[in-house]
């Protein structure tokens, strides 16, 4: 049988829900520095890196942070995080959707913008089998919408990466996967429109990740 294509996914939005955690999250370490951001905006710009985050909604508001407090409001994040951490779930058919494609033989691996701190829980609440390889930020020099985690995935899967495809929620996901020179394949879980996924280069949208199982074959996963 025709190996099949390997598969690179990212966690927050696309596996867990929990990029509106990660939204509030910001949006308390911002005030701790006095500035008080809408959710709206910041959501606009979870997927990236960290630090390009902190920059970008540091142009909306009009205010350049410095390295230390861009390291502030990161680490304030991080904490922030973690008090919501115990209470992120999987969305629905994430665990079902991993263990069928291990059934299918096929290789899959986890790629974050977020660390291994921040992404523990939610990776614990999946249920990961260990053969399931995870990229975090802290393992890349760059994060999203740079190309380095989806590229360090699959070389631990020892996949090409242009036979790979690569599974997210955000526009910075599926500017990461061309950048890699992967294909993009979009869900709606993570609150980024089906035009605005798909006008960044997503081959296929899915409502979430047990809409997506159930049209593997379209993108020529076999049983």
């Amino acid at each position: 049988m025709r190996d099949q294509p390997a598969m690179l996914f990212d966690l927050d939005g696309t596996l867990v829900d929990s990029v509106y955690q990660h939204v509030l999250a910001w949006r308390r370490a911002l005030f701790d520095q006095g500035f008080d951001l809408s959710a709206w905006r910041i959501h606009r710009r979870v997927g990236m890196s960290g630090g390009l985050l902190v920059h970008a909604l540091g142009r909306e508001l009009g205010h350049q942070f410095s390295e230390s407090q861009v390291q502030e409001v990161q680490a304030a994040h991080a904490r922030y995080f973690r008090e919501v951490g115990e209470g992120i779930h999987p969305l629905p058919g994430a665990s079902h959707l991993l263990q069928e494609l291990t059934r299918r033989r096929v290789l899959v691996a986890v790629a974050t913008s977020g660390t291994r701190e921040t992404a523990g829980a939610s990776l614990r609440k999946l249920g990961l089998g260990t053969g399931v390889p995870v990229v975090t930020r802290d393992e890349v020099p760059f994060a999203k919408p740079d190309p380095d985690l989806f590229l360090a995935a699959a070389e631990r899967l020892g996949a090409p990466v242009a036979s790979c495809i690569v599974v997210g929620d955000s526009v910075w996901d599926i500017l990461a996967a061309r950048r890699a020179g992967a294909l993009g394949v979009g869900v709606l879980s993570g609150g980024y429109s089906r035009q605005e996924l798909e006008v960044a280069g997503a081959f296929r949208v899915y409502h979430d990740p047990a809409a997506l199982e159930q049209r593997l074959d379209e993108l020529g996963i076999r049983m």
